[in-house]
């Protein structure tokens, strides 16, 4: 049987291959780092557009805000409306809570367990 060895033998290596090797190592490196800073950057990005896009579709208000009085008569309806409406998604129930036993011990839910010790019996 013959064992096959591979070893480095630096005799090999020219200039080209030197210059490639290194190349891409630079060149891996340099993508690998801008990508890191671009993931690191990118929330302020995304700020700076959000902003820019936010100036653009909103337009002015006027300078004074708008106030809104309601009066007492106002409130009451208003409250009394939501009363009235949440009180009807419920419906009036008793609430009983019944329990009963099962006589019966198999069950969908057991019968894997059941069949597991029944195979133990047989070894």
């Amino acid at each position: 049987m013959r064992t096959l060895f591979i070893a480095f033998d630096p005799r090999l290596i020219d200039s080209h291959t030197l210059i490639v090797s290194i190349l891409g190592y630079c060149i891996v490196l340099f993508t690998l780092s801008a990508m890191a800073y671009l993931m690191v950057r990118f929330h302020s990005v995304r700020d700076f557009i959000r902003t820019r896009r936010l100036k653009k579709e909103t337009k002015p208000a006027s300078a004074v805000p708008v106030k809104v009085v309601m009066t007492g008569e106002e409130n009451a309806a208003i409250a009394a409306a939501l009363y009235l409406f949440f009180s009807e998604l419920h419906d009036q129930e008793k609430y009983v809570m019944t329990i009963k036993k099962v006589s019966r011990t198999y069950s969908p839910w057991s019968s894997k367990f059941y069949n597991i010790f029944n195979n133990m019996k047989h070894w």
